[in-house]
């Protein structure tokens, strides 16, 4: 009995193995984009670091140097001190705290009733939140400072905090609507048989499930808010009420007639931006999540 000769394995599948490297390669590509972009952001905090680290003479070396020869931690204690940090940075947080919690939380309730509620004109009415982001801000500044100074809230905090307890942010209340919308009204109808009302559902039902929502509106309300300048330098006059905004703005400018010194500046200028970091990196993946929803949503 004749047996064949073993056959050959067969060859592999070129295609197949150049598929996992393909992928690789647009892998690394997609990596080393992201990496170009964000060496956009993180250079000039390098940077700051760097300047922070130095000493005064060094700040204006020639070619200027990367690492410094001495580190000077003590720009960290000295720059605060030269501005009264630690009582603007209480301004701050109490001016955006309830700027925040003001703004999120009548946006949801006005992108509640646009989204659940069945009234005549409600169309309309969102389009004209919608087209009231066309207006810059700065055609309201002189009424609005009109207003403020007739009804005695000026050098106060009210004109700061007040306009966000009245849903005074129209992209929250149309990312609000958005979301809203998503849901479906079948939600709704098993909690009226339920016996709850629209504050019983708004409270328990729907804010739980627009999470990324509010958290979205939370983050970019503290950002505007933190970093509004031209508000508080409109409305606060005496200094002891300035947030961090107009005081970093005032570390330079006390100096107006000789060189600042920008290594305490840059130091104290990074303490500035730790608490919107902070609260972005925390609550980053609600943040993308509300973002990317926006698309996703049918129009109604």
């Amino acid at each position: 009995m004749k047996t064949s000769p073993p056959t050959a394995p067969p060859p592999p599948d070129s295609a197949g193995a150049a598929r996992p490297r393909g992928r690789a390669a647009r892998t690394a590509s997609w990596y080393a984009v992201a990496l170009l972009i964000s060496s956009v952001m993180i250079l000039p905090i390098l940077w700051m670091l760097t300047v922070a680290l130095k000493g005064p003479s060094a700040v204006f070396e020639v070619p200027p140097k990367l690492l410094p020869h001495e580190f000077h931690f003590k720009n960290f204690i000295d720059g605060p001190k030269a501005i009264h940090f630690p009582r603007l940075l209480l301004n701050s947080l109490v001016i955006t705290g309830l700027s925040v919690i003001g703004g999120v939380m009548t946006s949801m309730m006005a992108g509640y009733a646009l989204a659940r509620l069945r009234f005549p004109g409600r169309r309309i009415l969102f389009y004209v939140f919608v087209g009231s982001m066309l207006l810059p801000p700065v055609v309201g500044v002189i009424p609005l400072f009109q207003l403020f100074k007739d009804i005695g809230w000026y050098d106060t905090w009210l004109p700061l905090i007040v306009p966000a307890w009245l849903g005074g942010n129209p992209l929250f209340i149309f990312l609000a609507r958005q979301y809203f919308l998503s849901i479906p009204h079948s939600i709704d109808e098993a909690a009226k048989v339920d016996g709850a009302g629209h504050l019983r559902i708004f409270v328990s039902v729907m804010l739980p499930l627009t999470r990324p929502a509010w958290i979205t509106m939370s983050i970019l309300a503290f950002q505007m808010s933190w970093n509004d300048y031209l508000n508080p330098l409109i409305y606060l006059y005496s200094s002891q009420k300035w947030p961090l905004s107009v005081g970093m703005a005032s570390f330079v400018s006390q100096f107006a007639g000789q060189t600042p010194d920008w290594n305490l500046y840059m130091a104290t200028n990074l303490l500035y931006m730790l608490p919107p970091l902070a609260v972005f990196f925390v609550a980053q993946r609600y943040f993308i999540q509300g973002l990317s929803a926006l698309g996703t949503v049918n129009q109604r």
